[in-house]
């Protein structure tokens, strides 16, 4: 198993985990690390969690809604075509 670019054993953590203060764990045996909080892979200074406001993510939602029926309609309509054109003439 490939894993960061080197080669990674299959390790079970069975000597248990190493505990840092910013949510990072260590493994014993094989080094794993493993971030319990997602708050260690951000950079300093940012807000602790980013909500988006109702009336936009009901905007986002239509949105891709939108988007998604746009798509299915050009793909069906494109296989309709590719039908017609792939039928034998009588």
């Amino acid at each position: 198993m490939y894993g960061v670019g080197r080669l990674v054993d299959n390790c079970p953590h069975p000597s248990g985990w190493d505990t840092a203060d910013d949510g990072e764990e260590r493994c014993h045996t094989c080094g794993t690390r493993r971030f319990t909080h997602y708050g260690a892979l951000r950079p300093p200074g940012l807000p602790v969690a980013l909500t988006p406001a109702p009336r936009d993510a009901t905007r986002a939602d239509r949105s891709a809604a939108v988007a998604i029926s746009h798509t299915l309609y050009r793909r069906l309509t494109n296989w309709a075509r590719a039908g017609a054109a792939l039928r034998p003439v009588a």
